[in-house]
């Protein structure tokens, strides 16, 4: 191959210096970079220059020359409603936060702090926000018409990006007033008001915590958020927004600023948590000095009178919760300091005002106020308002008067609502007599007083009668000599109730100084922040003892297998622990916890929501450990109401086995270990918690399932394992020496109460409801005839289909032997706070309340809960004429509400079911008492009858259907009964009925 290639001439030459083709390159100098900075003087530019794929600097120079014309450096500020500043604003929030929001977080650090800040000033406006609301609106059309493929795409990185934008562009709590002291810039007023429009509907629309939590909801599916976004809460935002109209009253607010937050106040409180927004305010303004005050009051001043009532309300109900909820009016002549602050808080925000005024008298006097299942302490403070105003006074007690012996008031009002009215009526009276004696005089002696005296004492419910002769004593007392006042001679007049009730007279509170309030305010509250966790550092070994040294020599010899004794069985080998089954032993947690044996520990482990251990142990350990310390010691009692926080609001976060039955046997080991005071407890949560429609519900199952405990009907298996350890002998062992007891008495169906279900209280509702229609059915055996206007004999035919063992067995007694000795204990603590808490709620003025109320499965399980509770406190229990009335107004009032449910209507049926049966053996006085309400039902379950659909076969979607009808009928056999046997007595009802 070399020979082909023959070289035609040679040529030598030096090398040069200049002809190396490589150099070693040497270090230069340094090199100045000059910055690309915008140098433009105008708006155009600066949108040019932002459309232009600007670098770092020039972004940072753009934004530092839009952000010069807030202080007026040149003409164009980019908060007003411009066309050159919404382009501006649209390229910053689809072009720029986009591409380079990561980037000014990062780079937001040390001595670029302000970098991301340049960025968020110029978006501060209604443009700006609205324009990020439209950005991600675009991000989630554009997210839900491709849901697959958003994981990997650019829309969940823009909506992360966009989320923490907008959350940081509402961080401040001065954010509203900056805004609108942007738009009151504007100088003209027809640029003004569409503006200050469109400020309040930004902000009380609800678009912005709608749009936060669907976004929120797309970037935890795919992984791009890890924090909570503020906003999406509904609770922090209008606290938000309590702190933001706070700053704005706070900063000497003209009439126009006052103007506009009492309208953005107006608006906040309809989304949602009003009591959360009124609390911001009476902490920044009432409670805050002289001036807040003063603000404070001019701001409701500026509301409709609609909404100052509804302000006054809240504040009422807020001030009993926070201050007042801890006094237990045990001495009621004492001056309470705290109740005197809180009656200045209310003088402040009742002032001058008329209005006000009247609204307050209202509350103390109306049907629905006067705080129902609330302390007497705010009552109380209410009254301290007007204790130098005579006329004011004299009003209230006139008008208290003659509604507590209004006739259908006695019949109809709930009992807790005449209690509060009783309280307010001797209150206003101790003060008129010592502002104006000659008034209660004149009217002691006026016909109002006896008549209210006569209609008391002539009553049917004890209850009633013994608040009419309170108050005629009370009152007598304050005019009479005691040779001449009124004395009835009753031994439930010498009760410590009824000389509480008596003392009520002498109380003499005034409206003080805020300052105790204050001090509550500001005592220091354990925060949740978690410790600094220490690293473990491993114990250093100890060197093991050296055996002792002894005169003894240890031989060890081996044993020969051949010696074994083939008799001996060898123990088992342990079973394996699965933890120990991990390969790698660093991993085996043997530092488990183990269970609490105090209250303090178990609330600690509640607490612990990030500890699955703890969590389980918890919930595993409560119901055990709760009915164990009940009678020893204040632990209990100390904690009831914390135990009762923790368990209704626990979320099952581990997917923990048998978590509901769980968590709801600790709620009824709660209520029978304390059962006065949680019962009241639990039915005050139902009705004014913050709580989902499951936890209502379980509410509703623990007060059903503990007051049939507490009657004797259930005995959960829990209570067995709580007993103390005790010299009684093992079980096994006694029973050789005791004989067992042949008792005749009703052992429950449910002795050995096993894990319940959900649906705890519809089984108990079937077995009560066969237990009222197997006598009924059996008569209608008895006497079958053929097909007659009730269809008894296809009627009896399903039921014996459904409870063979009520026909065939022997008929249950319908006297059990048990002595029920907690029945005035579940009327007073169970069933009329449940009662009189749904009168009010139903003429509450929020809407919110009583759509949580109206919901179908929630007004199904509260009417069975009642009418189980009533069926539990028995037929012999005192307070039976007032439960059964309360109750059968309840019935009848949501009558409505059964159009269109089967649900509802054989719930209500249900409880009329409950109502018969416990007054059976006095339907002669029912049918007295009540008798317009034994015709109204009679044609309205006439009604259900009639227009309900169930025929002889039950088919798969009839089934419902079949068992109102069944119930309608028994319903209607023993109405009809009573109307045919006691016409004499119905004869002035029966006129129009059919």
């Amino acid at each position: 191959m070399e020979d082909l290639l023959t070289p035609v001439s040679q040529t030598y030459r030096k090398s040069n210096q200049h002809d190396e083709l490589l150099e070693i390159s040497k270090s230069s100098g340094p090199v100045s970079v000059t910055k690309a900075e915008f140098r433009g003087s105008s708006p155009e530019e600066a949108l040019e220059a932002l459309k232009s794929q600007p670098s770092y600097d020039t972004l940072l120079s753009t934004l530092r020359y839009l952000r010069k014309g807030f202080h007026g450096k040149h003409a164009f500020d980019i908060r007003k409603p411009t066309p050159q500043g919404a382009q501006i604003v649209h390229v910053l929030v689809t072009e720029i936060v986009p591409n380079y929001w990561t980037v000014l977080r990062d780079a937001s650090t040390g001595q670029n702090e302000g970098d991301i800040l340049l960025l968020i000033s110029c978006l501060q406006s209604i443009t700006g926000i609205n324009a990020v609301l439209a950005y991600l609106r675009a991000l989630l059309k554009e997210a839900k018409s491709e849901p697959k493929s958003i994981k990997d795409s650019h829309v969940s990185f823009n909506l992360s990006f966009a989320l923490e934008l907008i959350s940081r562009l509402l961080h401040d709590d001065d954010e509203i007033r900056s805004i609108w002291s942007s738009i009151g810039s504007l100088g003209s007023q027809a640029q003004i008001r569409p503006m200050r429009q469109e400020l309040i509907s930004l902000f009380t629309s609800g678009k912005i915590v709608s749009l936060s939590a669907e976004a929120e909801d797309f970037c935890r599916q795919t992984g791009q958020l890890k924090d909570d976004v503020w906003l999406s809460n509904t609770k922090l935002y209008i606290n938000w927004l309590g702190r933001n109209v706070t700053q704005c009253v706070k900063s000497e607010a003209s009439e126009d600023d006052l103007k506009l937050c009492a309208e953005i106040s107006t608006r906040a409180m309809r989304l949602g948590n009003p009591e959360n927004f009124v609390n911001t305010l009476i902490t920044g303004l009432l409670l805050r000095d002289v001036d807040g005050q003063a603000a404070f009051e001019k701001l409701l001043g500026f509301s409709p009178p609609l909404e100052q009532r509804k302000t006054l309300g809240l504040i009422l109900k807020l001030l009993s919760d926070k201050y007042l909820s801890s006094l237990d009016g045990s001495s009621p002549t004492k001056e309470d300091t705290i109740i005197s602050a809180v009656a200045g808080a209310l003088r402040v925000v009742v002032g001058d005002d008329e209005t006000r005024k009247s609204h307050l008298m209202d509350w103390l006097t109306g049907g629905t106020g006067a705080g129902i299942g609330e302390g007497c302490a705010i009552r109380r403070a209410a009254i301290a308002v007007f204790s130098e105003d005579r006329e004011s006074m004299t009003a209230i007690l006139e008008k208290s008067l003659s509604q507590f012996g209004d006739k259908l008031y006695i019949r109809h009002a709930p009992l807790l609502q005449q209690e509060a009215h009783a309280q307010v009526l001797l209150l206003s009276a101790g003060y008129v007599n010592r502002l104006a004696p000659i008034k209660l005089t004149i009217l002691l002696r006026s016909s109002t007083y006896l008549n209210t005296v006569s209609n008391r004492i002539g009553a049917s419910q004890i209850r009633a009668r013994f608040l009419g002769m309170v108050v005629g004593e009370a009152l007598s007392g304050l005019v009479h000599g005691k040779e001449t006042k009124l004395d009835f001679k009753m031994d439930e007049m010498d009760t410590e109730e009824a000389r509480w009730y008596k003392s009520l007279v002498q109380i003499s509170d005034k409206p003080g100084p805020l300052d105790p309030l204050r001090e509550l305010v500001t005592l220091p509250k354990s925060t949740n922040a978690p410790k600094p966790v220490r690293p473990l550092r491993p114990a250093a070994r100890r060197p093991g003892k050296p055996p002792a040294q002894s005169g003894f020599i240890i031989e060890e010899v081996e044993d020969d297998e051949e010696g074994e004794d083939p008799d001996l069985v060898p123990y088992a080998k342990p079973d394996s622990d699965a933890e120990d089954s991990d390969e790698d032993a660093t991993l085996v947690n043997r530092d488990k916890p183990k269970a609490p044996v105090y209250i303090r520990d178990l609330i600690s482990y509640f607490r612990d929501t990030e500890n699955y251990d703890k969590q389980k142990l918890a919930l595993t350990t409560a119901p055990t450990l709760i009915r164990r310390k009940a009678n020893y010691g204040t632990e209990v009692s100390s904690h009831a109401e914390e135990l009762a926080t923790l368990l209704v609001g626990l979320q099952d976060k581990y997917e923990l086995e048998d978590f509901d039955n769980l968590r709801l046997q600790g709620m009824i080991a709660v209520v029978v270990a304390q059962p006065k005071k949680m019962g009241q407890w639990f039915a005050k949560t139902f009705f004014d918690g913050d709580y989902s429609l499951s936890q209502r519900a379980s509410v509703l199952i623990t007060l059903g399932l503990s007051g049939r405990e507490l009657a004797g009907f259930e005995t959960s298996e829990y209570a067995s394992a709580a007993q103390f350890p005790s010299k009684a002998l093992p079980a096994k062992v006694e029973k050789h020496y005791i004989a067992s007891s042949s008792s005749n008495r009703l052992e429950s169906s449910a002795a050995g109460l096993k894990p319940l279900p959900p649906n705890a209280l519809d089984s108990l509702a079937q077995t009560l409801s066969q237990t009222f229609l197997a006598p009924l059915a059996a008569e209608a055996a008895d006497a079958a005839t053929g097909p007659d206007a009730l269809k008894l004999s296809s009627f009896t035919s399903r039921l014996k289909s459904q409870s063979p063992s009520a026909v065939k067995g022997k008929a249950k007694p319908r006297v059990r032997a048990i002595p029920n000795t907690t029945a005035s204990l579940i009327a007073s603590s169970f069933f009329f706070p449940l009662t009189s808490r749904f009168q009010a709620a139903m003429h509450s003025l929020s809407a919110t309340t009583r759509g949580i109320l109206f919901q179908p499965y929630l007004l199904t399980l509260y009417l069975k809960t009642l009418a189980i509770l009533l069926h539990a406190a028995g037929p012999s229990t005192l307070a039976l004429p007032q439960m059964t009335a309360e109750f059968w107004d309840l019935l009848l009032g949501v009558r409505g509400q059964c159009v269109g449910d089967l649900s509802i209507t054989q719930a209500v049926l249900f409880g009329l079911v409950a109502l018969l049966d416990m007054n059976e053996g006095d339907m002669r006085g029912l049918c007295e008492r009540h008798g317009r309400e034994i015709v109204e039902s009679s044609e309205w379950v006439n009604a259900v009858f009639s227009n309900t659909r169930g025929g002889d076969v039950s088919g798969e979607g009839a089934g419902e259907e079949n068992e109102v009808k069944m119930l309608a009928a028994g319903v209607l056999i023993r109405l009809r009964e009573a109307v045919d046997k006691y016409q004499a007595v119905l004869m002035g009802d029966l006129i129009g009925f059919t």
